[in-house]
């Protein structure tokens, strides 16, 4: 069935459709208002090299004279800046090229697939999943220091994880549902 066919008469003139194109261009321009957003987080990635640099320096200061477990928690601790330096990374791209503009990655030999491939729903689940293993390696420092924490911290480190797993698959779970109502009505 072939669309109808546009007449001068059939097009908007009317003073309310000269105001819904404006209202609709306004709204379209406001997501511009993110970009200071995402321009906030490549600060926040500087301030966690300050604290990746600082727990580095940290750990090979007391290498030689420290317990193994104490190496592992400050391997852990790096791991984790890392985990979250990189969630960063995934939200300033994918919610920028998402919400904001396309990124022009032609001329960058060195240009990551991934990043001009996550919609929304892949972006909700790498954060879902890098908040799941950062509150993993959480909960496996708090392990690592069992003889030291009280049994309320460790139960609460646990409940939390968990929470946060079971949210990770309740997300899976609900995008999948979607997926396929989607696939359904084609």
């Amino acid at each position: 069935m072939s669309e109808p066919i546009q007449t001068p008469a059939a097009t908007k003139k009317t003073p309310s459709g000269f105001l819904e194109k404006y209202i609709e261009k306004f709204i379209f321009f406001s997501r511009w208002l993110l970009s200071p957003f995402y321009v906030g987080l490549v600060f926040v990635l500087l301030l966690l090299f300050v604290k990746f640099a600082q727990e580095l320096v940290h750990l090979f200061a007391i290498v030689i004279s420290a317990k193994e477990s104490d190496v592992i928690i400050g391997v852990l601790s790096l791991i984790d800046l890392t985990f979250s330096a990189s969630l960063v990374v995934i939200v300033i791209f994918s919610g920028y090229e998402n919400f904001v503009s396309k990124i022009d990655g032609v001329d960058h030999k060195s240009w990551p697939d991934w990043m001009s491939k996550i919609d929304f729903t892949g972006l909700k689940m790498k954060l879902i999943s890098s908040i799941v293993a950062i509150s993993g390696i959480q909960l496996l420092k708090v392990f690592m220091n069992i003889g030291s924490v009280s049994d309320r911290e460790l139960m609460w480190s646990t409940i939390v994880h968990v929470a946060f797993v079971i949210t990770g698959v309740m997300l899976a779970l609900m995008d999948r549902l979607s997926e396929n109502k989607a696939g359904e009505g084609h």
